[in-house]
């Protein structure tokens, strides 16, 4: 039986996103580049793919190690696409400066949080201690 394996990746390259088409069979290894204009969202994308699949053009067959794949769980293989999904989380550079920006002011707000508990606990303490001191004088 002929295995075919083919994957498609969008990432922003400054200043546009581009999805990156490649599919392998046999022992021949193709890639087709996309250029998009703004970020594309899974329908468009499904929707382009569906479109222009025959339009679409690849490059000269490469050479490639042959496919030697074995039946993957389908459950697996959805946790496997979502790892990737996780990597490649790649947004613009105002986005990723803000990222940066609200994970610095999560680990401020959390010092200063820690800070007010401990003096807190340290105002419960001696208040403890005084009413201890009191009562014991009063005996």
């Amino acid at each position: 039986m002929e295995k075919i394996s083919s994957m498609f990746t969008v990432f922003f390259e400054d200043p546009f996103w581009v999805g990156v088409f490649e599919r392998q069979d046999k022992n021949k290894y193709e890639v087709c580049k996309i250029t998009f204009g703004a970020e594309p969202n899974h329908a468009e994308v499904y929707d382009f793919i569906l479109e222009n699949w025959n339009n679409m053009k690849f490059s000269p067959p490469q050479e490639a190690s042959v496919i030697d794949e074995k039946q993957v769980n389908p459950k697996r293989m959805q946790r496997e696409i979502n790892k990737q999904q996780q990597k490649i989380r790649v947004g613009t550079k105002a986005q990723a400066v803000m990222k940066l920006q609200l994970e610095q002011g999560k680990l401020e707000k959390k010092s200063i949080s820690r800070s007010q508990r401990e003096t807190e606990k340290n105002y419960r303490f001696e208040l403890r201690t005084e009413k201890q001191k009191a009562k014991h004088r009063r005996h």
